[in-house]
């Protein structure tokens, strides 16, 4: 296992980090232990999570992630020897969510009190790595629209927002902090008022990317690099898409895609499927699995620190992390090369 450094913090992050979001949902807290213990013994130390998981959100399941989370530390006692990382959900019309509010937004108010409940849900007394899981302004951040509309709102201002996490990280409760589904602009402005104002940096940013989803190499990618930000990708293999399950408009059972077909539309496209094609036969003339090549393609890009991965199933989660043990070499990075100029990004 490689371990790199997250941003300028003081400390090592496994390439790998384990993404959590069906737990709860689709997997059990037996299932959810069970997925800890293996990818501890593996090497990961890194583990993603968020208040608002599992997705899509149920009001019967919301913050059943984070309770088998900590249920799991309560039992392993290994705490100190692990990252863990969180996230405060954005602006967003969420009923139920908060008791005083149908509205969630990144103020002071309401992450004050989603850090609170992370924290009890977790079992800690500190989280490694707070983010925001989305921005408080309104952006296009789904992939549902091809185009960049402008609003303005009233959306909270990024150094108020700041603020509220540099108290937390006085308190002790944080030790960093990162963004996630936000934009160079976004990056670059709280990078502002880190050094204008002397408030934490933001160490990371967490967004979507793989190969059918290479936006964020236009812009993001030369901020992360030059501002020593750890540029966490998820879906890597694109909401399975990358794993061929759904080839020939195969729909199997028990798929999120079949479970959740609402949730699932970025990675639908008609563009999709002629591109997945492409990238499964590069793979075999190479002797690899699709999810080899997909997983291996990210965690070589510069810019990127770890790569978030998910699974339903304990062999899941081994080809996943055995995917990363292959060598990546010039004739893959041609082939790829290739076929992304042919069929950019078709699941932006």
């Amino acid at each position: 296992m490689d371990y790199r450094k997250l941003g300028t913090a003081d400390i090592k992050v496994s390439e790998i980090c384990l993404g959590t979001m069906t737990w709860g949902e689709q997997n059990t807290e037996k299932d959810a232990h069970a997925q800890l213990d293996y990818a501890v013994e593996r090497g990961v130390n890194f583990i993603d999570v968020a208040e608002m998981y599992p997705v899509p959100r149920q009001a019967g399941t919301s913050g059943d992630t984070e309770r088998f989370i900590g249920s799991w530390l309560a039992q392993k006692g290994s705490r100190d020897k692990l990252v863990l990382a969180t996230k405060v959900i954005g602006r967003t019309q969420m009923p139920d969510f908060r008791p005083f509010t149908n509205e969630t937004r990144l103020n002071k108010e309401q992450i004050t009190y989603a850090i609170e409940g992370s924290l009890k849900r977790l079992k800690t007394d500190y989280i490694d790595l707070y983010q925001l899981h989305w921005p408080d302004r309104l952006l296009n951040l789904w992939g549902d629209s091809a185009g960049y509309q402008h609003i303005e709102d009233d959306s909270v201002p990024l150094l108020e927002t700041l603020e509220v996490l540099n108290d937390l990280v006085k308190s002790g409760k944080v030790r960093h902090i990162g963004i996630s589904n936000e934009t160079s602009w976004g990056a670059m402005k709280y990078m502002e008022y880190c050094r204008q104002y002397n408030l934490p940096k933001m160490q990371s940013v967490q967004n979507a990317y793989s190969l059918l989803n290479r936006k964020d190499e236009q812009c993001l990618a030369e901020v992360c690099l030059r501002e020593e930000i750890a540029y966490l990708p998820f879906s890597p293999l694109a909401g399975g898409g990358l794993t061929g399950k759904y080839a020939n408009d195969a729909l199997p059972k028990g798929s999120r895609r079949e479970l959740f077909p609402d949730f699932t539309t970025r990675y639908a496209k008609p563009a999709i499927a002629e591109a997945v094609e492409k990238y499964r036969e590069l793979a075999e003339e190479n002797n690899i699995t699709l999810i080899e090549l997909a997983e291996k393609f990210c965690t070589t890009r510069p810019f990127v620190t770890s790569v978030i991965i998910g699974a339903t199933t304990l062999p899941q989660l081994k080809e996943n992390i055995d995917a990363f043990d292959i060598r990546w070499t010039d004739r893959l990075e041609q082939g790829v090369e290739v076929i992304h100029i042919q069929n950019p990004s078709p699941a932006p």
